[in-house]
């Protein structure tokens, strides 16, 4: 696996090692083992996956303590464009994010640590997405950012008539008028 740092500390964009031959591919997606060596020593409690149609945006979203959330994520069938977005408040790099794609053809998985929020949109139908988490979902402790929010800069990739967006996330406040709770 090579784990690869990207431009906010603690992210990590994780390439795994492929085994391919004649009857198709191997690999491991996850090694307590690797991932320790590489300083990340989660210890995951859940794994959710979802389906979602081309355009889907989910997101963006983090738990509070004490039920945050770190979150391993990939992409089993179809692409997205997945985004973290640092709300450690005494970060250098509050407030800004990093975007990578993930999909079935890259196999490629992506550390979010907690102090992070995460969303997704899809690019393709029918896209399955998995993650490990490191907390248990507790709805009183969701907190969340408007996908759209100006001061985030975020490009999608997706015209915003095209988004198709859960009522919940719809309604979500920009960073400003949250407090964060890392």
């Amino acid at each position: 696996m090579n784990f690869i740092e990207t431009s906010i500390k603690d992210l990590y964009l994780i390439e795994p090692k492929l085994w391919e031959d004649e009857r198709g591919y191997f690999y491991e997606s996850y090694n307590q083992k690797l991932f320790a060596k590489a300083g990340i020593t989660a210890d995951f409690v859940q794994d959710n996956q979802s389906l979602s149609h081309k355009g889907t945006l989910r997101g963006l979203h983090a738990q509070k303590e004490p039920f945050a959330q770190g979150k391993l994520v990939r992409v089993i069938q179809g692409k997205v464009l997945d985004i973290a977005v640092d709300i450690r408040k005494h970060s250098p790099t509050f407030g800004q994010h990093v975007g990578v794609e993930l999909s079935a053809d890259n196999h490629h998985l992506f550390w979010i640590p907690p102090g992070f929020l995460h969303g997704f949109v899809t690019i393709v139908d029918n896209t399955i997405f998995t993650y490990k988490v490191t907390n248990f979902y507790d709805k009183d402790s969701e907190i969340g950012v408007a996908w759209n929010d100006p001061n985030l800069k975020i490009d999608w990739g997706i015209p915003s008539s095209e988004v198709l967006l859960s009522e919940k996330d719809g309604l979500l406040p920009q960073l400003k008028d949250i407090h964060s709770p890392f």
